[in-house]
């Protein structure tokens, strides 16, 4: 697909090229796959779980991972357009020529876009339709979702069960061995079954609705979730591919697996048992490593719970240390109340004061008890406030509605904590309270998987009577999650295998992208389960605890006596504390739990537990500094005092003219995702850039003219300021290997930062022809009538409006080669894209038919 990049919308979603990309010889490999993410390259590239299995894959010489991503659907009505597979990013390999498909289910709103990716990569939806031979791709699941993804499992070959890190490794040299065998797919599949972690779907049938599964193989049945037990011998990348742009942009380093809260109604927090640190040695090695490979310029520390991470203080104190002289901001998500203290609040206000987010996701004590939220209301307010007196202006709280036994008093609750965190800041000039809605969907493996899901009218029934109450508050406001959307998640968070046939009805009615609300319908899935004689209400009703669940015959580690019992102790209102400071919950998946039945099949091999307290737990008795009124002395960090460009430097500040090339894939980047990538390429060097002001600072770096997607040159330029000077040779050799492909660096200019530079007045361009040959004649004699003309009058379409304009005097200089023509283009009355300005002198002609690079700049 990658001849048609010009024709695509964001072509470098699919070049490949990002540093870090690996590339391999296709003729040098046994096994050819592709890592699957079921959405955009943006949202796709913000997840960790493809890195890690990417390095992992392409650490092995004789094997290839590729990416690949869902394609936006102008993309592929392009790839229909001109008869083209979906292809992966580093090879344009087609789906249907390699060995493996592995799809990261995420989420159930991403079922539809899996087949719309097989039905573009040429590969039949149904395993049932791929024969028994392994010259068609298997087709591989794993994520969280694959421990209830029945509505899937007509489509999928087979299924990982938990943490991939291993079995993944398992199964591609069970497939090497049987590819060289030549064993038919069956039989991969048969010894598949064995493996740890392992699930095949079509080793199962389906009985009907409430009945269970039934084995048709008595060594697989009770597949079991496959966990790392040791989080210091996890693989993780630090040589990644780097987005060219994604939703989250930085270094997301994981520090821990699993939680100990027990939230009932939260999945990840059952399903990722037990909890797993990291030393802290080991991810300063990380950090190390990975923040010189990439060049990022934001850390992210990743884990259920962040705050809970035993040395969560030393790690962040040295953290933020080493990474404040290089202008690298520090996060921590996933922070609970009452789990950071004030040593720690004062250097993330230091280093850049955004709003705070906190979940207390129900506004009444009673519900917050229910569920065992593990937070009280003083616990809350006592956080907020240390926010506000560390200077936060805006804070954001998550709330569900629908939970469990939820009544309207509840729903007023969620104002009335609202109001109290509003008292709570004081005086604040800028105050911003933000309450974030979801509605409640239950989830498999939790002890809310038997609990209704509220109908739809009644969610936006208490959506809208939240709304009327905020509308009516000063400095609160309200933000809700799509009613429609949680509904259609709620039919298939829970459901059997009778959805796969609705599954492949709503795409084939339209359905892609549903979770993205300017895609998204819920019609198409409505109907199709109409067609199929199935209703929206009976996979959102209770479920009886007497019958089986779509999922029983998956082991996840936490025993079915364990969530009754939680379930139970729901209803009784009643707490149910971390087990990491108190006694264990018999929950099933330590060995601990001194359940053997269930530990036998969720650990044939070794035994798990909590591995925390490997490091002494931080010590929170630090009181803040105040001063006589009691308010909080702010602590000021030093990265949030950057360098000053002229002031400052003064005769120590560079200014370089880095002159590189543009041809070949990077053609492709625009100039937004050109200011990223030369920052990082800047940082991977090591170069002592300089930054701007603020809690943002931005490393200075200029251009000039923006060069067109899709045009290349050998002529282009980017100037940086420097604090200190480096000799042209050692500059141009430091990131001489750090650039995409088809960038090069050719020279450098030492200039005078003390004034303005010049720009290019006018510009050189060779322009080939590069379509059907027997149309070049027609191409060229369309020029030659062209530059005899005086005058040309083009109307194009600006943001204010149409406007006609005379090009003809932008045309300098027109020369007739033997392939296309030499262009120069004066630029001193007007700019406007070399591109436009090509087609509308041969409007009959498209972007295919042509090749153009600039050549040279000429500077006033």
């Amino acid at each position: 697909m990658r001849e048609l990049l010009s024709l695509i919308p964001k072509p470098t979603r699919y070049l490949g090229i990002e540093e870090g990309a690996v590339h391999k010889q296709k003729d040098a490999v046994t096994l050819h796959l592709a890592l699957a993410f079921p959405d955009m390259y943006e949202v796709g590239m913000s997840y960790l779980g493809q890195k890690i299995l990417y390095g992992i894959i392409n650490n092995r010489e004789d094997w290839w991972a590729e990416r690949v991503f869902t394609p936006c659907v102008d993309t592929a009505a392009v790839l229909r357009e001109h008869n083209t597979q979906l292809a992966t990013l580093e090879s344009d390999t087609p789906l249907s020529q390699l060995d493996l498909v592995g799809f990261h289910v995420t989420h159930e709103l991403c079922y539809t876009n899996i087949l719309y990716m097989l039905d573009l990569g040429g590969i039949p939806l149904r395993s049932a339709d791929r024969g028994d031979s392994l010259d068609i791709p298997l087709v591989m699941a794993g994520g969280g979702c694959t421990l209830a993804a029945e509505p899937l499992a007509p489509f999928i070959d087979l299924m990982v069960l938990g943490e991939g890190e291993e079995v993944m490794v398992e199964v591609l040299d069970l497939l090497q061995q049987c590819k060289k065998e030549n064993t038919t797919r069956h039989e991969f599949l048969r010894r598949a079954s064995r493996l740890h972690g392992i699930y095949i779907p079509s080793f199962f049938e389906f009985k009907g609705k409430d009945q269970p599964l039934v084995p048709l193989y008595d060594d697989h049945t009770a597949p079991a979730r496959r966990v790392i037990p040791d989080m210091n011998t996890a693989a993780f990348p630090v040589s990644q591919p780097v987005p060219f742009g994604a939703v989250h942009s930085r270094l997301a380093l994981e520090i821990g697996r699993g939680c100990t809260r027990g939230c009932r109604f939260c999945q990840a927090g059952m399903i990722y048992r037990p909890a797993r640190e990291r030393s802290v040695e080991e991810i300063e090695r990380i950090l190390h490593e990975t923040l010189t490979s990439t060049g990022y310029d934001e850390l992210s520390f990743l884990s259920l719970s962040t705050g809970d991470f035993s040395a969560l203080k030393t790690l962040f104190t040295r953290t933020v240390d080493r990474c404040s002289d290089e202008q690298i901001s520090v996060s921590l998500p996933s922070l609970r109340v009452g789990s950071i203290d004030d040593d720690i609040m004062a250097r993330m206000a230091g280093i850049r004061r955004t709003g705070a987010t906190l979940a207390p996701e129900a506004g009444s004590q009673r519900l917050r008890d229910v569920i065992n939220k593990g937070i009280t209301e003083e616990q809350l307010l006592l956080h907020i406030r240390k926010l506000f007196q560390h200077g936060w202006q805006q804070v954001k709280l998550y709330f569900m509605i629908g939970l469990p036994t939820e009544t309207y008093e509840d729903l007023d609750a969620i104002v009335e904590l609202c109001r109290k965190v509003r008292g709570a800041a004081g005086y604040v000039k800028r105050l911003n309270v933000t309450a974030s809605i979801s509605p409640f969907v239950p989830k498999a493996h939790t002890p809310f998987q038997w609990e209704a899901q509220i109908p739809l009218e009644e969610i936006k029934n208490r959506i809208f009577y939240l709304r009327d109450a905020f509308k009516k508050e000063k400095s609160m406001r309200m933000r809700w999650h799509e009613p429609t959307s949680s509904a259609l998640e709620g039919i298939f968070s829970r459901g059997d295998r009778r959805l796969g046939d609705v599954v492949e009805t709503a795409y084939r009615k339209g359905a892609v992208f549903s979770s993205w609300m300017e895609h998204f319908k819920l019609e198409p899935y409505m109907e199709a389960l109409a067609e199929h004689g199935l209703t929206y209400e009976e996979y959102i009703a209770e479920r009886d605890v007497n019958h089986a669940l779509p999922w029983d015959h998956i082991v996840s580690g936490v025993s079915r006596e364990y969530l009754l019992k939680e379930r139970q102790r729901a209803y009784d209102m009643a707490i149910t504390d971390d087990c990491r400071y108190g006694s264990c919950h018999l929950c099933g998946t330590c060995d601990v739990g001194k359940n053997p039945s269930l530990l036998d099949r969720l650990t044939p091999d070794t035994t798990y537990r909590n591995i925390l307290n490997l490091q002494e737990r931080d010590q929170q008795t630090h009181e803040p500094e105040t001063d006589e009124r009691g308010n909080v002395i702010q602590q000021q960090s030093e990265s949030s005092t950057p360098p000053q460009l002229a002031q400052e430097l003064g005769h120590k500040a560079v200014h370089y003219r880095i002159w590189y090339t543009k041809e070949g894939p990077s053609i492709f980047l625009s100039q937004l995702e050109l200011q990223a990538v030369f920052e990082k390429v800047f940082r991977r060097a090591g170069l002592p850039m300089t930054f701007s002001q603020g809690f943002h600072p931005l490393p200075l770096i200029s251009f000039g003219k923006a060069l067109p997607v899709g045009v290349a040159s050998t002529a282009e330029w980017v100037n940086i300021y420097l604090r200190e000077p480096m000799g042209s040779q050692d500059l141009f050799n430091a990131i001489a290997t750090a650039f995409p492909k088809g960038m090069h660096p050719t020279r450098i200019e030492l200039l005078d930062f003390r004034r303005v530079q010049p720009q290019a007045i006018a510009e050189d361009f060779k322009l080939e022809y590069s379509g059907a040959p027997e149309r070049l004649e027609q191409f060229k004699a369309a020029f030659d009538a062209f530059k005899k003309l005086e005058h040309f009058e083009w109307t194009r379409e600006t943001k204010k409006g149409e406007r006609t304009v005379d090009i003809r005097p932008i045309f300098h200089k027109i020369e007739l080669t033997e392939s296309g023509m030499d262009v120069t283009f004066d630029w001193s009355d007007l700019y406007v894209s070399p591109l436009k300005l090509i087609l509308a002198v041969v409007p009959d002609f498209g972007l295919l038919d042509f090749r153009l690079t600039k050549t040279a700049q000429h500077m006033e």
